[in-house]
């Protein structure tokens, strides 16, 4: 049952990132949802997990909170030494190169591999409560193919690279699963990866998504794509 799931969620992010690739000339748009979306899964999903496995730990909220930080600034280190570091920045423009679309794919698939991982080790708790989880990450696991392709476009990679991404991080899910019943991490562990993982994920949606969604037209629509996307996960992550 608990791989059928983690296999129903490499097929929603295969069709996200389907949807992504066929809709390039409404690209703008699909980042606007795309940063609601990844702001609601730090803001809804993973903040309230970090508060409990810090109160579950007996660790300073302020410790997790830190290693957030950590998060957000080691993805702006890392995009901006690519940045400095690549001679032939100007044909990709100040704010754009490839490889720092493959880190934020990179990022994105790994998250999904915490997906299933979730998945597996909620199922191991208690089947009922696993299934709440599976359906929650099936729900979002739309987004994350769609956030994927448009990461590697909007950072210039070609299609055939985003759709290798695609394929990484539509297998993630499934690998998560299988690494719960393979690895025990505490919950400490669990903890400090949760926070990092956040930060990351909070750099990419407000210092790369939300910005390129409205680097060459801002509208209505994208604004309001943008507030539908977070509050689409705070029903989702409700589910969970």
């Amino acid at each position: 049952m608990v791989i059928l799931l983690a296999i129903l969620a490499a097929l929603a992010t295969t069709v996200g990132g389907v949807v992504a690739l066929k809709n390039q000339d409404k690209l703008y748009r699909l980042l606007g949802l795309t940063a609601g979306v990844v702001m609601g899964v730090v803001v809804f999903g993973l903040l309230p997990e970090i508060v409990e496995l810090s109160e579950a730990t007996s660790r300073d909220i302020t410790t997790a909170m830190v290693a957030l930080m950590g998060g957000f600034l080691f993805f702006h280190v890392i995009e901006k030494t690519i940045l400095i570091s690549h001679a032939d920045e100007n044909k990709y423009g100040e704010h754009h190169h490839p490889h720092v679309g493959k880190a934020g794919a990179v990022a994105l698939a790994g998250h999904s591999m915490l997906d299933g991982f979730g998945i597996g080790l909620a199922f191991q708790a208690n089947p009922a409560i696993g299934a709440a989880v599976a359906f929650a990450v099936i729900a979002h696991s739309f987004s994350d193919g769609l956030n994927t392709v448009n990461l590697m476009l909007a950072h210039k990679n070609n299609r055939r690279k985003a759709v290798v991404m695609l394929a990484v991080d539509a297998v993630a899910p499934l690998t998560g699963v299988l690494l719960s019943y393979l690895i025990h991490f505490g919950d400490e562990f669990i903890l400090w990866y949760l926070s990092f993982f956040a930060g990351f994920l909070l750099y990419i949606a407000a210092a790369e998504i939300l910005p390129e969604a409205h680097s060459k037209r801002s509208s209505y629509g994208t604004i309001a794509l943008t507030v539908l996307g977070a509050v689409v996960m705070y029903f989702v992550t409700r589910l969970a």
